[in-house]
């Protein structure tokens, strides 16, 4: 190569045969860096969205079973309850609740709460969130998401029956 065309090259800004390759670089990495970025964010939404879920349900559980008149209405309350709470994040009504000593765990041995003036127990409602897209035998039962909620009756409460 004679000096003129070394010149001219240099004058025309070329380097010699590198030209758009960073643009190709960059977007691969960002391609790299950006899919697990996603999907981590999705897969921490999901398991937000269970927990919230499940929260909101064992607060309104604790509040349905509190406000009404006997067992039989109150199970059919705190049902309906939990069933709403989870519809409002758009999952599915396969929670379980389960109601403990208000001084303990979720992993407590269950009791038979008492619509009576005084009562208190805890309301606990648990549910197995799922990782989006990893299959079943790499995540097992998934994340499992507990909500909790101290039901105290209000102790001049009249029940009917």
């Amino acid at each position: 190569m004679t000096a003129a065309q070394r010149l001219r090259r240099a004058a025309h800004g070329d380097r010699g045969g590198d030209g758009g390759s960073a643009i190709i670089e960059f977007v691969f990495v960002a391609v790299i860096v950006m899919v697990p970025l996603v999907y981590l964010i999705v897969a921490v939404a999901a398991v937000q969205r269970t927990q919230l879920a499940v929260s909101q349900a064992a607060r309104e559980a604790g509040r349905a079973f509190a406000t009404s008149s006997g067992p039989a209405e109150a199970q059919v309350r705190v049902a309906a309850a939990v069933r709403l709470a989870l519809a409002a994040q758009g999952l599915p009504n396969d929670a379980v609740v389960r109601y403990v000593p208000s001084g303990s765990g979720c992993s407590a041995p269950a009791i038979t709460p008492r619509v009576a003036p005084g009562a208190q127990f805890a309301v606990c409602v648990t549910r197995h969130a799922t990782l989006p897209a990893v299959p079943s035998v790499l995540a097992g039962r998934g994340v499992t998401a507990v909500g909790r909620y101290v039901v105290h009756v209000d102790d001049y409460r009249v029940v009917t029956s």
